[in-house]
């Protein structure tokens, strides 16, 4: 397993990449899961990018960004093939978006469509760059559920697309996450790990909280102490791939709560005599 931290963690937090980069290192992170419009804003500056990350022993899991399927084409083609050159730079093949600002079931048919046809583009581009786009499992999209995700990647049908597995939004979704990754394993290639203490708290994780510095926070918990059995979740997981993943935190005291997290799935590990599957550093 390649655990990475996020950057958006720290979206409200006076912290520098610098700052964050070094703790990931010498908390025995391996990887940093970059958010766009971060990797947007330090793009200026010739010090950073691949090079400079894996001077710590650190890889860009993935970059995250928000392709703008809705908008024109041509503006869409112009953020793909930007966050495409900035993916280069910091050395992923991974970008992760969101398809679409509505749920599967309160779309037409023709906008679905539409979203789909978009979608094959940019996965095209990203293709002939040797990059991959990841949609992540996520509410009010059209990966809002298994049976729409499965959709998807059938309508989709191109290689260059690939699923960001978030399990508390799986199970949000009424799925088991454990059945919807056996559907889904083919085509994962990243995760997200958060969890809650129980249903009534979701809310917390709406795009209008949790970006908001006075937004709710309550319900949000450590990743084995939530609704979500991760335990089970990860022996079912572990023994099948390589798994790499972003620990997506976005209460407070992160630090303490994103190194609390990593070693307990360690630990975990060595329990059950997985810790072969865990990365050593």
């Amino acid at each position: 397993m390649k655990l990475s931290v996020c950057t958006i963690s720290f979206r409200h937090h006076l912290q520098s990449i610098d700052q964050i980069v070094h703790w990931a290192r010498t908390h025995h992170f391996q990887g940093v899961e970059l958010w766009g419009i971060h990797a947007k804003n330090l793009e200026g500056n010739p010090k950073y990018g691949a090079e400079w990350l894996n001077s710590y022993g650190l890889q860009t899991s993935m970059i995250s960004d928000y392709l703008p399927l809705e908008g024109s084409t041509s503006h869409m083609i112009t953020e793909t093939m930007k966050i495409s050159k900035l993916a280069k730079k910091w050395g992923t093949n991974k970008i992760r978006t969101f398809v679409g600002r509505a749920g599967s079931l309160k779309i037409s048919k023709s906008e679905r469509k539409h979203l789909i046809s978009k979608l094959q583009m940019i996965c095209d581009y990203f293709e002939s760059e040797g990059q991959f786009v990841l949609v992540e499992t996520h509410p009010n999209t059209l990966t809002d559920n298994l049976a729409s995700t499965i959709q998807l990647i059938e309508e989709v049908n191109h290689p260059a697309l690939r699923i960001n597995f978030d399990v508390l939004h799986i199970w949000e979704s009424g799925a088991n996450p454990i059945e919807a990754f056996r559907r889904l394993c083919p085509f994962v290639s990243h995760f997200h790990f958060k969890n809650i203490s129980s249903r009534e708290h979701l809310n917390v994780f709406s795009p209008a909280n949790v970006y908001a510095a006075a937004g709710s926070r309550e319900g949000m918990t450590s990743l084995f102490t939530g609704a979500i059995n991760y335990e089970d979740f990860l022996n079912e997981v572990i023994p099948t791939m390589e798994v790499e993943a972003s620990l997506e935190w976005f209460g407070p005291n992160v630090w303490d709560v994103l190194e609390n997290d990593r070693s307990e799935i360690k630990k975990r590990f060595e329990e059950n005599s997985l810790q072969g599957y865990y990365s050593k550093t």
